[in-house]
């Protein structure tokens, strides 16, 4: 710890990548592997552009739920030690796989989000988005002013990342000198190739982590615990 201390006070370029552990200490499902079951449908049979051309109204009754347990939660210490993270280095770009938004509502700025934003609504026809922050929507599956169905703004099975917010991640990757993961195993890819991009670039990477995870082996320091407790303490002074 003292250690990754001294390499942070450091660092000028800071970049970290975020995971379902953060937002599980908020108490908000990963809604994946053996417990992530939602009236007997997992959600990678429901999270597809196939499941919603289907079943519209199933795909939105689930998003609903989930926006519904995402309102109700807070950001948690972890979440609040990345916003004081950003105020200390000179460069700082938050990089996260969650699609809740409690990155941005404990005040963070600097945010990629790869994989989207569920309080995010896009026209299946228009293609025009808009924030909605309703939980639960009063009407499913919601509708745009167009008049055809609205989609979550979210990234599905299949369906690539946006490519704006890849090259945004692939650049802070690139050019930091110090690379948090904190949250996630990093195997989903093409995410997780972010923590070998800023490896091969010369950052430092610290894994914070409650579990082993196979990256554990290979970054400079692996902080085991919480986000919420670890992230507070590595910004002691």
């Amino acid at each position: 710890m003292e250690e990754a201390r001294g390499w942070l006070r450091n660092a000028a370029n800071v970049a970290a990548l975020t995971g379902s552990g953060i937002s599980a200490e908020s108490g908000i499902p990963t809604f994946r592997g053996s417990g992530g079951l939602w009236r007997s449908y997992r959600a990678e049979d429901l999270a597809t552009p196939e499941a919603f051309a289907r079943h519209p109204l199933l795909v939105w009754q689930w998003y609903d739920w989930r926006r519904t347990l995402i309102a109700a939660a807070q950001p948690n210490p972890g979440h609040l030690a990345l916003v004081e993270l950003e105020t200390r280095v000179p460069s700082f770009t938050l990089i996260t796989q969650n699609v809740d938004g409690l990155h941005a509502r404990a005040g963070n700025s600097r945010i990629v989000c790869l994989h989207g934003d569920i309080w995010t609504l896009r026209c299946t026809a228009c293609g025009k988005e808009e924030q909605n922050l309703q939980a639960p929507l009063p009407s499913l599956p919601p509708k745009c002013a167009c008049g055809a169905i609205q989609r979550p703004g979210v990234v599905w099975f299949g369906e690539p990342l946006p490519p704006h917010a890849w090259l945004a991640a692939e650049k802070a990757s690139s050019q930091c000198d110090l690379f948090l993961v904190i949250g996630t195993s990093a195997v989903v890819m093409p995410a997780g190739g972010l923590v070998y991009l800023a490896r091969q670039s010369g950052a430092r990477v610290i894994e914070i982590n409650s579990e082993e995870t196979h990256l554990s082996s290979l970054v400079d320091c692996s902080l085991r615990g919480p986000a919420g407790t670890i992230l507070p303490e590595l910004l002691r002074p």
